[in-house]
């Protein structure tokens, strides 16, 4: 499908600065008309042929440059739950990059030119949303150890605590991203996103970005998300005792049942950069704006930075002997 523009026929995109569709050929809001039909492999607009991968599920016509949502990857089991759209437009999303690394001074000459950050591409990324409720059995001895001195004598004085915590704690929405194609830790460094932002998914939000259904089933990913369930368990428990010098455990049982399972669309920024025959990757949180990634150095600017200082250096050490010699 495709949403074309009721008064000029235009490919209508979702614009995040406004919140809302709109057509960038003749300024239309929330003038959009949707158009059914075509396949994976021809354009629902001009008929020509396209070169969809395994999991796409939004894509743009090379040839006519509309946005296209591939009805049979958004429908059925592949039907998003719930989606958080872009809040970050592309030139909010350019203007993040200069901030942080317009003023780096070895990367190459074009990394930051407008032509490389034209291939800066918006995508919705596939996660699964896990629930869980945690139990938590903990018993263990503590010891609190104080020390005092009364004249040439120092006494330490070891108190023993018997510490029993009973936890329950419930978490919702635990994020884990369902992409072959993008890399686990940087889609964990893209959290948090504002959940309060998450809707009921509808096809326009996708209309102007690329999209993915999921690559891995929620069973198959559930270890990651029990992983993280345990860890943030772990972490309460230990502030819940952080007092005591020392603690000896003697029961630490955590049982977590899953309480519910959703699919969601998260919105993520992607730069591209070849250099030196390797592929520099930075991702933009497209709800919150967080960056990562690490630029490449240009060593010809390495060594020309070198030299230069070299030469003032140089200069600066003849101008005092010159001076050294009129006094």
């Amino acid at each position: 499908m495709i949403f074309k523009c009721k008064n000029c026929g235009g490919n209508v995109v979702f614009e995040p600065s406004r919140g809302r569709m709109y057509c960038p050929h003749c300024g239309s809001e929330d003038s959009e008309d949707t158009v059914q039909g075509g396949s994976l492999t021809q354009c629902v607009n001009c008929g020509a042929p396209l070169q969809v991968q395994d999991y796409t599920s939004a894509s743009q016509c090379e040839h006519c440059g509309s946005y296209i949502v591939f009805n049979e990857r958004v429908e059925g089991v592949y039907e998003p739950h719930l989606l958080i759209p872009f809040r970050i437009s592309k030139e909010q999303a350019v203007a993040i990059m200069e901030k942080e690394f317009g003023r780096r001074v070895f990367t190459p000459l074009d990394f930051m030119s407008t032509k490389s950050l034209e291939k800066m591409v918006g995508v919705y990324v596939p996660f699964w949303l896990y629930d869980y409720k945690a139990c938590y059995d903990f018993a263990g001895e503590g010891t609190r150890v104080r020390s005092w001195r009364s004249g040439n004598t120092e006494y330490v004085e070891t108190s023993y605590y018997e510490v029993l915590r009973k936890m329950d704690v419930e978490f919702d929405k635990i994020p884990v991203d369902a992409s072959y194609a993008m890399e686990d830790g940087v889609m964990d460094l893209m959290e948090p996103y504002d959940y309060r932002m998450l809707q009921n998914f509808e096809p326009r939000y996708m209309s102007g970005f690329y999209g993915e259904v999921y690559n891995q089933g929620a069973p198959e990913l559930e270890g990651r998300a029990q992983a993280k369930a345990r860890n943030a368990s772990e972490e309460l428990m230990r502030a819940s005792y952080a007092g005591y010098s020392s603690m000896k455990t003697f029961r630490n049982d955590l049982e977590l049942q899953r309480d519910g399972v959703n699919y969601a669309l998260m919105p993520v920024w992607e730069y591209g950069y070849r250099y030196k025959d390797k592929t520099y990757l930075f991702h933009i949180n497209g709800q919150t704006g967080r960056l990562i990634g690490r630029t490449p150095v240009s060593v010809g600017k390495v060594l020309s930075y070198g030299a230069s200082v070299f030469a003032l250096v140089t200069a600066a050490c003849y101008l005092a002997i010159r001076f050294m010699e009129i006094l």
